[in-house]
């Protein structure tokens, strides 16, 4: 039987890991600190009969306790969206690549070497792009200019002309646009620093827009799907930012718990390091996800606003070839039916 520790596993998606582990017959403990920007309610003392320890990742002694016994460690625990301000910045890092150096630094100690990193599409920044006369290239930041202005769409670096998004493969060049993304990228670098050193093995799971049951509710570290549908649940208009035409790709957290699944197997015969997309391969503009959203659950159409952030980008969508390949992992849950069910699933308080 393989003993895991899942790191935030009282989160969103971590619970949803949790109970995937536990039905493949995995013995599962918990580590959660219950940080306010995911929890507003107190920690459950099990989570599909895995025992829950309440314990901040930054302290070695809670870490040691929980590692004791274990095969391999999945960590979910982060701080996660673009947050409020950057006043937030400290605290992303601490939640998210001190916490991580910590729980490596023990994992080294304890003798702990298999790790799967749930890591995000944000570490690409802007995804595939190609120009008619350029080939493929990587669009500039984004410029408040043209946002305020409705010029959406990243032109060409090069000669200025507009560009087709391509699916973005795990290839592709790490660009962070955001905090959050920059302490994403800053986790990868340290859990492939950790594999070379200690010869562990690490599965970093690049997850694309996951929603689901569970999600929490409209709050400025929630996702999309969450804020349109707390809209709607609410009675109010989903507020679709830009022109609504970002391209993403969405998938369902059942999904993305089997893929956690099938890295746990992975790293018992993985040497290294090695990141996958989790992604349904079947892209989708934001605009439509908040109008199937309302259509399903018989709420009031979708606002277009106009409004932007600054640290978004506009089109991400994942080549899913490499999970499928070398993880066996393929998304099964459609956007149309998961949406129907993601309408009046519960979400977290």
């Amino acid at each position: 039987m393989t003993r895991v520790l899942v790191t935030g596993g009282a989160g969103f998606i971590g619970s949803h890991v949790v109970q995937t582990l536990t039905g493949a017959g995995c013995e599962v403990t918990v580590l959660d600190w219950g940080h306010p920007a995911a929890h507003r309610d107190p920690l459950p003392a099990e989570i599909a009969g895995a025992p829950v320890r309440v314990g901040d990742l930054r302290d070695p002694a809670a870490v040691d306790a929980a590692l004791a016994g274990v095969d391999v460690v999945v960590h979910q625990a982060a701080m996660v969206g673009l947050g409020v301000d950057l006043d937030d910045l400290p605290e992303y890092v601490g939640c998210n690549d001190l916490a991580t150096a910590v729980l490596l630094a023990r994992m080294a100690r304890a003798g702990v070497r298999r790790l799967v990193l749930a890591s995000s599409m944000v570490v690409y920044g802007e995804g595939g792009y190609s120009c008619a006369r350029h080939g493929q290239v990587r669009p500039g930041p984004r410029v408040v200019a043209d946002l305020a202005a409705g010029r959406f769409e990243p032109p060409c670096p090069r000669c200025g002309e507009p560009l087709a998004p391509e699916l973005v493969d795990e290839d592709a060049p790490l660009d962070p646009r955001s905090v959050y993304a920059a302490t994403k990228v800053a986790q990868e670098h340290l859990t492939a620093a950790w594999a070379r050193q200690t010869g562990g093995a690490v599965v970093a799971l690049r997850y694309h827009n996951v929603y689901g049951p569970g999600m929490p509710r409209d709050t400025p570290y929630s996702g999309v799907a969450a804020i349109f549908r707390s809209a709607v649940e609410a009675g109010r208009s989903p507020r679709v930012f830009e022109d609504g035409g970002q391209r993403r790709d969405f998938v369902h957290v059942r999904d993305v718990a089997a893929a956690n699944l099938a890295a746990v197997t992975a790293t018992a015969a993985l040497g290294g390091w090695r990141a996958f997309n989790v992604a349904s391969g079947r892209p989708a503009t934001v605009g439509e996800v908040a109008a199937q959203l309302s259509r399903t659950a018989r709420g009031p159409q979708p606002v277009t606003t106009g409004e932007f952030r600054l640290g978004d980008v506009r089109h991400i969508v994942a080549d899913p070839g490499r999970a499928a390949a070398e993880l066996g992992f393929r998304a099964r849950i459609g956007l149309a039916e998961g949406v129907a069910e993601f309408a009046s699933a519960p979400l977290r308080g």
